[in-house]
């Protein structure tokens, strides 16, 4: 196991050129986004609100409901007054639909993006010699890549669907339609969500999507089937040749 280790060790050479070269720089670009995808959607929570004035009592009352990743919506609960006469008591409801799967989803495929770039930029740096060597390193990179490709297309898809499904469920004016103690009294909608961090996530996932599908071309200029397909110099001076 140590002899492996050193070997490793043995083979690292730095080189910070082929982060100037299209390769190396798309893989940067695509570990900060990928940061960013799953940064924007875990940290996120949000609060929305309405306002019931009881017909009966006079009373005002502003109502907060809050929620955050990963969106379990049906197990958000808040409190909403009966508005009976000479009585504070509650009724507890709970906000409908569960979207986590869509979300962490999305999350576990930026995270997977986020080690697998790490690792193939310590590739880049350190063991380009060995990457370049043979065709088994681009090769293995093209195909990695052409599954993340699909993945970030699917998982981005998926939860821009549910991100659209969220919206609706936490807006004030259907959570109004959806209480009964609305269909008797005054109900009125606060203010909206703030969903900005979660658009941008849907945003950064698609953005992915064309960093990680763009990278393909050049990688697959590393592989020998690019290669191969590219008549040498002499190939080309010699078919001139009577």
């Amino acid at each position: 196991m140590d002899s492996i280790v050193q070997k490793i060790m043995f083979a690292f050479r730095l080189d910070l050129r082929p982060v100037k070269e299209p390769l190396g720089f798309t893989r940067l670009i695509e570990w900060v986004f990928a940061i960013f995808a799953f940064a924007s959607a875990v940290g996120y929570s949000g609060t929305t609100s309405f306002t019931i004035v009881c017909q009966r009592t006079g009373s005002n009352h502003e109502i907060n409901v809050s929620f955050a990743y990963p969106f379990r919506l049906n197990q958000q609960t808040y409190n909403v007054p009966d508005c009976k006469v000479n009585s504070s008591s509650e009724t507890t409801h709970h906000l409908t639909g569960d979207y986590s799967s869509s979300v962490e989803f999305f999350v576990a495929v930026a995270v997977l993006a986020f080690l697998y770039c790490t690792a193939m930029l310590v590739v880049y740096l350190g063991y380009q010699h060995v990457y370049r060597e043979s065709n088994r390193g681009p090769l293995v990179d093209l195909i990695v890549t052409g599954i993340f490709t699909f993945l970030w297309l699917v998982a981005s898809s998926a939860w821009g669907k549910g991100l659209t499904d969220v919206k609706l469920v936490t807006s004030p004016t259907a959570l109004i339609s959806v209480i009964q103690i609305c269909k008797d009294n005054n109900c009125s909608a606060g203010g909206l969500p703030a969903m900005g961090p979660l658009n941008s996530s849907v945003i950064s996932g698609f953005l992915n999507l064309i960093l990680w599908g763009g990278n393909c071309w050049f990688i697959f200029k590393e592989t020998q089937f690019h290669k191969s397909s590219i008549p040498s110099a002499a190939q080309q001076g010699g078919a001139g040749l009577p």
